[in-house]
């Protein structure tokens, strides 16, 4: 490639979570984080996260998947971005399953249509380094954090959990009563969190339901995120709030939860949604970056 050729890409959406999906499986391109804060700042392919599929690493697996943010960062996880990988593999014909790999492991994805799209997000971690906190917490299903006046905080003892990247998840009564746009940058970048963490606003329904709202490290707020929704999941599970099976209700839509008993892996399970092909400005690359 060159600067001359201009690179093609895939918009999709998992639950109104915007997704970018680019196929280099073929290419020894990759994007430096000024290229994906140029793409996310297009018009036509702003997103959320960007899925970038390169050429395999391990034996059996379809691709090594980079998952970026809006800001450049790079993601461990990305549930709503994992179905649409999976549904992009998909449409080669033939197959329904398959295994990609992450920085936070291989997923195994099971694609049924667009409608049903199941991941295996793997394992939660819940010890403070795994997280990873700045600092010990022997319980992590309710930390020391909280916003606001000591003796009344706004929000107060999260649950924290890894799953790929760090999560808190605040419990309240009513996930909209919150200005989730002006809390969620703060607790991001709290200094409990080296690695800053996904925030979410969590309300237990009922043991079968839970609605939330989450601002995604390194995106801001979103429709829906498909690891929040799962690092909730199990944090309810945790303090026996839910049992291991739950809808978790988003801003886009809903997703099925099971922290499976035989393996301690998470399967999510939900839908996502073609929205266009479209391709990259070649200007927005470096010369020779292709």
């Amino acid at each position: 490639m060159n600067t001359a050729t201009t690179i093609p890409y895939l918009k999709m959406n998992g639950l109104g979570n915007e997704i970018v999906v680019v196929d280099l499986r073929n290419s020894t391109k990759t994007f430096t984080p000024e290229e994906v804060t140029a793409v996310a700042s297009e018009r036509m392919s702003r997103f959320d996260q960007m899925m970038v599929l390169h050429a395999p690493r391990t034996s059996g697996t379809e691709s090594y998947v980079r998952i970026y943010n809006a800001d450049g960062s790079e993601a461990g996880a990305c549930g709503n971005g994992m179905r649409c990988v999976g549904w992009f593999l998909s449409q080669g014909g033939g197959r329904d399953r398959f295994l990609v790999e992450t920085r936070a492991g291989v997923l195994d994805t099971i694609v049924k249509d667009e409608t049903a799209i199941t991941v295996d997000m793997g394992e939660p971690k819940f010890g403070w380094k795994d997280i990873p906190l700045a600092e010990e917490f022997r319980d992590t299903r309710a930390i020391e954090l909280q916003i606001g006046p000591i003796d009344k905080p706004i929000l107060h003892s999260p649950s924290a959990v890894s799953m790929g990247n760090p999560h808190a998840v605040f419990w309240v009564d009513d996930v909209n009563a919150y200005d989730l746009g002006r809390f969620g940058p703060m607790l991001e970048h709290h200094p409990i969190f080296p690695q800053r963490a996904n925030i979410t606003l969590a309300h237990i329904r009922s043991r079968e339901e839970i609605a939330i709202r989450t601002w995604e490290r390194g995106a801001g707020l979103t429709k829906a995120c498909g690891s929040a929704a799962c690092a909730t999941a199990v944090a309810a599970a945790r303090l026996k709030r839910t049992g291991r099976n739950v809808r978790i209700v988003l801003l886009g839509g809903a997703l099925d939860i099971e922290w499976r008993e035989s393996d301690n892996h998470v399967l999510m399970t939900g839908s996502v949604q073609f929205e266009y092909e479209g391709q990259f400005p070649a200007a927005l690359f470096a010369p020779g970056a292709a």
